[in-house]
């Protein structure tokens, strides 16, 4: 229960800026056109929804909506990052994704019956959102059927994602789902090393594995003290993921 009224403590309403200012490709249209929920859109289809959105300005750590929460807009990050999250019946919040620039999120919404949210959004640092009117992209879908047929392909990869996510999750050992998400971090995968940042504190990502922190902090000091990864803060360097990949196996 503490932990839910932490939660709403902190749920103050997100800062409404620059109502009557375009978005610019300074403040992520390019990466909003390049979306595949948008990138099938005609140009006038695009500047009708941009104008029926609105930006929002999160401060650290506010929280954009709450659990079960009615939906009705979706979002998509121009600047900062957030995390996703759920409390469970004991009141533990557990984390489930972080979302950066370019993306989208609670897209879902646009085909939920009730939309409601299915887990808080948090800031994880100044941000900004374009809050974006699910019924307008509705309206916009039900004229034009390519567009439905866009979403629907964005949602099947995002069910090929979370069933990737899930197939980590359901992982006994601590150890090999913090070296399989390791892996997912680097830009290909097993098949080059690289250096990577996390995309959450690492308490987050110990969370986001169902596990300790205690016990992240011991299995990451393991695989470096062993020269399978160096650790600089949030980043880590990784020579050698097929090495990785052969002690979780």
């Amino acid at each position: 229960m503490a932990v839910t009224q932490s939660a709403e403590s902190r749920y103050t309403k997100p800062v409404l800026v620059a109502i009557n200012k375009p978005l610019d490709e300074e403040d992520g249209l390019e990466a909003l056109r390049s979306h595949a929920l948008f990138r099938s859109l005609k140009a006038h289809d695009l500047d009708y929804l941009i104008q029926q959105s609105r930006r929002l300005r999160l401060g650290h750590h506010q929280l954009l909506y709450r659990q079960d929460m009615p939906a009705h807009h979706f979002f998509f990050v121009i600047s900062g990052r957030l995390r996703l999250y759920r409390l469970d019946s004991s009141g533990i919040d557990r984390t489930l994704d972080s979302i950066a620039p370019g993306d989208c999120f609670a897209e879902v919404m646009i085909y939920a019956d009730p939309p409601r949210y299915a887990c808080y959004a948090e800031a994880l640092k100044s941000s900004e959102v374009l809050m974006i009117p699910v019924k307008a992209y509705q309206d916009l879908l039900d004229r034009h059927p390519e567009y439905a047929q866009a979403a629907l392909r964005h949602y099947a990869m995002r069910a090929v994602t979370r069933f990737h996510d899930l197939e980590i999750m359901t992982v006994q050992n601590a150890r090999d789902r913090l070296i399989r998400y390791l892996i997912d971090l680097l830009p290909n995968g097993a098949l080059e090393g690289g250096e990577v940042e996390l995309p959450l504190p690492k308490c987050l990502v110990a969370s986001r594995l169902a596990m300790q922190p205690e016990t992240f902090s011991r299995i990451l000091a393991d695989l470096k003290s062993n020269g399978l990864v160096r650790v600089n803060r949030s980043r880590l360097f990784i020579s050698d993921p097929q090495r990785l990949i052969e002690i979780s196996q």
